[in-house]
């Protein structure tokens, strides 16, 4: 691809995440990188002697005024992400932002009017969905092998990383709910949440969530910093089928298990007791492309933005993601109060 046809990207922030943005755009077919920014000058100094092509400032006003930038990946502390997006979205501006999208779900739903309106991409950085195991686990529902889905239990723990401006659930509960959000496309129509604090007075380090999408449905997640162990483990049980999704089994991510039990019909006498049956059959572990999620990601941006479609994990998935963490957070603060949605 010609010079001229490439989307110029800039990057704002070079912390934690915004080096592995770096790294993939600077490589993405399609676009090229242009700025990247940041407050601590000694971040991008590191990386500057690895992209000698891109520009490196500490001015946000650097990468949204350059005339030869189209689009802007923020990975900045979450407190800042409305800002910046909006700022990016009015200098006219293509953004990916990091999750979860905003703090605040009047800040998301402006976001995607914003964006709507001067018809640009607003891309959230919910990177699990564009795994090989989570797009597998997609494929699997949508054909419906694994029959009406009955539960979700999700699992991410670990000891630390600590954060300052959000709470455990709006720094771990967006990866998983994200999973779900994509496997069903929708909101539930309840939750309950329950948040404890051990290292600080006022952020939960523990959390438990409870969705309900109705038809009977539940999904379950235990987020977690206090953890002596790394655990990222999803069960999906299915009237069909069910199965494991274990992020760190580098051998078999995914297993499916022809186990469970056998529903009688609602046609069955219900004068008569019908006992439960139960199936146990073969288990399978389906192979998967070795990709990087994040490649695949910053690909389906930059051709959002060509193609002018919406990308998978656009600004509604986000605003979704934002709406369940706000519920969360309020019925964390009224003692696991069940919340409408």
């Amino acid at each position: 691809m010609s010079e001229d046809n490439r989307i110029g990207i800039g990057v704002i922030g070079l912390g934690y995440w915004g080096p592995n943005l770096v790294r993939n755009f600077s490589v993405a077919d399609g676009c090229a990188l242009r700025v990247c920014c940041d407050l601590d000058e000694g971040r991008f100094r590191r990386l500057a002697a690895y992209h000698p092509g891109a520009r490196f400032t500490p001015r946000v006003e650097d990468v949204l005024q350059a005339p030869d930038v189209q689009a802007v990946a923020i990975a900045t502390p979450v407190s800042t992400h409305y800002e910046l997006a909006r700022r990016a979205l009015e200098a006219g501006k293509h953004v990916l932002v990091e999750k979860p999208m905003t703090m605040r779900s009047d800040h998301a739903e402006e976001l995607v009017a914003l964006a709507e309106k001067k018809g640009l991409v607003l891309q959230v950085d919910h990177v699990f969905v564009y795994s090989p195991p989570v797009i597998k686990i997609k494929e699997l529902v949508d054909s419906g092998k694994l029959g009406r889905l009955f539960f979700i239990d999700s699992v991410r723990i670990n000891l630390g990383l600590f954060q300052r401006d959000v709470n455990v659930v709006w720094d771990l509960a967006p990866h998983d709910l994200s999973i779900v959000d994509y496997l069903l496309g929708r909101l539930p129509r309840s939750l309950s949440a329950f948040g404890s604090t051990h290292a600080s007075r006022e952020i939960e380090d523990v959390a438990y969530l409870t969705l309900d999408f109705g038809e009977g449905l539940i999904a379950s997640f235990h987020v977690n910093w206090l953890s002596p162990v790394k655990v990222r483990h999803m069960i999906i049980g299915g009237s069909e089928q069910s199965l494991v999704y274990n992020d760190l089994d580098m051998a078999e991510r995914i297993k499916v298990y022809n186990r469970g039990i056998s529903i009688p019909s609602q046609e069955a006498d219900v004068r008569r007791e019908v006992p439960v049956t139960y199936r146990s059959g073969d288990i399978w572990s389906p192979n998967l492309p070795n990709q990087e999620p994040l490649a695949r990601m910053v690909a389906d941006f930059i051709q959002s933005i060509k193609e002018g479609k919406q990308p998978i994990t656009n600004g509604q998935t986000g605003l979704r993601v934002v709406r369940i963490l706000e519920a969360a957070q309020r019925s964390i603060k009224a003692q696991g109060a069940r919340i409408t949605l």
